[in-house]
């Protein structure tokens, strides 16, 4: 009896059930093409790229319980894009060796990994001076003592994850960079699920005394990008990760306690793979959308609050007004009287910018008219 899986002998010999696998990735693979045609036409995809790293790069720390600063990384990584920046940050040493890392892995993605590489990103990753307090092995693999995912109380902790032991440990690596670099041209496994492969297999060695997750979610990014440079940058894991943190770290020790048959942890990340893909799918529709309006309506009069609000409510999501926007939502926004709120709606309304949505009444309700 095993507990955990690389207890196992021969234990990266892994399966899946194909019947399971192969319709999410024949679907993924048809999205990404859609995602890849429709993003030709996006007047905004220079940023659409700069906030997905950011999206990315900020939740990958989130899933750890740490907070970014933003702005730092968005100038860190809109010098290296070349996107020009309204209002530019000064930039930290923080976010400088995360900016170094995402690119790195994006950028070079024809470069071989070694274990020189992974160093480099776990020296990139803790590279303000305060981390060395933390007594953390910077830039080196982890000491001889148990690595442990440990909760609940001190007396009595739940085990969720145990790594294997620091001995021999050099080797298992090796046989991971090995079987990484060689399997990229492997014409019968499929890029997703090599990607899928990469994540569990990194994470359960986990080779490092802290940032083995945030390694692990670059490699798979690494290995995305060896499948298509082009669609790695128009969307984000991450983010979709953190939202299901708790269902992550479920499948995780689900698997890592299972045998070699990965279907259920497969299934997991090309589920949230796709569901990223959604994400940008309906961003950049709502970007092709917001452009025809403007065009549209280019000519027209318009009061700056009430750009301001046709604005929020074409950008759609949590602040778009879903539901519609009302008076009273309105005069908040935009920052005006009662009175010209109300002047202001019936003004967008017989201009053709807005119409009723349906019930009415005191909470009458206002949406785009333009579709």
């Amino acid at each position: 009896m095993y507990n955990w899986i690389w207890q196992q002998p021969d234990w990266t010999a892994f399966t899946w059930q194909d019947e399971i696998i192969l319709p999410l990735t024949r679907h993924i693979h048809q999205k990404i093409g859609i995602l890849l045609g429709q993003s030709q036409h996006d007047p905004e995809k220079d940023h659409l790229t700069l906030d997905n790293l950011i999206a990315n790069l900020v939740s990958s720390s989130a899933i750890e319980n740490e907070s970014l600063n933003v702005y730092s990384l968005r100038s860190s990584l809109a010098k290296r894009l070349g996107v020009s920046l309204d209002q530019p940050y000064p930039s930290s040493d923080r976010s400088e060796g995360l900016a170094n890392i995402m690119l790195d892995a994006l950028n070079n993605f024809e470069q071989d990994l070694s274990i020189e590489r992974l160093l480099q990103w776990h020296q990139w990753l803790f590279n303000e001076p305060d981390w060395t307090m933390q007594r953390i092995r910077i830039g080196q693999l982890r000491g001889h003592e148990p690595m442990q995912v440990v909760s609940g109380r001190i007396d009595r902790p739940t085990v969720h994850f145990e790594a294997p032991p620091r001995e021999g440990l050099d080797q298992k690596l090796n046989e991971f960079i090995q079987w990484f670099n060689i399997s990229r041209t492997n014409a019968l496994l499929d890029p997703l699920i090599r990607a899928g492969i990469v994540h569990l297999w990194f994470v359960t060695l986990h080779p490092f005394d802290d940032g083995n997750g945030r390694i692990t979610r670059t490699l798979t990014d690494l290995a995305l990008a060896q499948m298509d440079q082009q669609s790695i940058r128009l969307y984000a894991m991450s983010p979709v990760i953190l939202n299901k943190r708790k269902s992550y770290y479920d499948i995780l020790e689900h698997s890592q306690k299972g045998d070699a048959d990965i279907t259920a942890w497969l299934s997991w990340f090309l589920q949230a793979l796709d569901e990223s893909l959604e994400q940008t799918l309906n961003r950049i529709e709502r970007t092709l959308v917001k452009s025809a309006f403007w065009q549209k309506f280019s000519e027209v009069d318009l009061h700056e609050g009430q750009r301001k609000v046709l604005n929020r409510l074409l950008d759609g999501g949590e602040n778009g007004f879903e539901h519609g926007i009302s008076a009273s939502q309105y005069q908040k926004v935009a920052k005006v009287s009662k009175a010209t709120a109300t002047r202001h709606l019936t003004d967008l309304l017989e201009k053709g910018c807005i119409v009723k949505m349906e019930g009415g009444g005191r909470n009458t309700r206002y949406q785009i008219g333009f579709h």
